[in-house]
């Protein structure tokens, strides 16, 4: 006889997912510029050409756990917020705000002008995470799955670091990246040893 399964609907062991068809948060840029310079110390997570809707809500996911105020993409050649999305990041299209630029690079200038340091990740990168001190307003620049930064954006950037590997694959999924990033970002900022 098969065992039956008691647990109730509400369980708190069962996945909740977001509403998706709540309304999704607004920022325009210049809202996200004026935040940067009021906020205190401040957290932006960039995104570079994702492409894979399931590795951007598994990164507005994270953004949301570590109080991100914004997720910046460029318009084209990127994930768009989707119903596949929005499952994904559990609740995080709801709360972290998308704003979508017409060109990164610039928009990646104005944020740095309006205070935030920008930290893209690269295998080209000569010092590794652990090693950069990551407090004060921090804007964390992830690239796309295949291909990394795009050179302008890297170029914009205030500095580059890379994720030490030790095994034998050459890298994590964008999303596991970012993950490690943010919550370094959050350890350093927090004091948690």
């Amino acid at each position: 006889m098969a065992r039956r399964n008691n647990r109730s609907k509400n369980s708190p062991r069962e996945s909740k997912h977001a509403d998706i068809n709540a309304p999704l948060p607004r920022m325009s840029e210049e809202e996200l510029y004026g935040k940067i310079m009021v906020l205190d110390n401040p957290n932006v997570l960039i995104l570079d050409c994702i492409e894979d809707p399931h590795n951007l809500g598994a990164c507005l996911r994270t953004a949301d756990a570590v109080g991100v105020i914004a997720v910046v993409t460029p318009k084209n050649r990127a994930a768009s917020i989707t119903e596949t999305v929005r499952r994904i990041a559990s609740g995080g299209a709801e709360s972290v705000p998308v704003v979508q630029v017409t060109n990164l690079a610039q928009s990646m200038t104005k944020m740095k002008e309006a205070g935030l340091f920008l930290i893209g990740t690269s295998d080209q990168a000569t010092q590794n995470l652990y090693d950069l001190k990551l407090t004060g307003a921090i804007g964390i620049v992830m690239g796309s799955e295949g291909n990394g930064l795009r050179r302008l954006t890297m170029d914009t950037c205030d500095d580059l670091i890379k994720i030490p590997m030790v095994g034998n694959v050459p890298c994590l999924n964008i999303s596991v990246a970012t993950g490690v990033c943010l919550y370094e970002v959050v350890r350093q900022k927090t004091g948690i040893k």
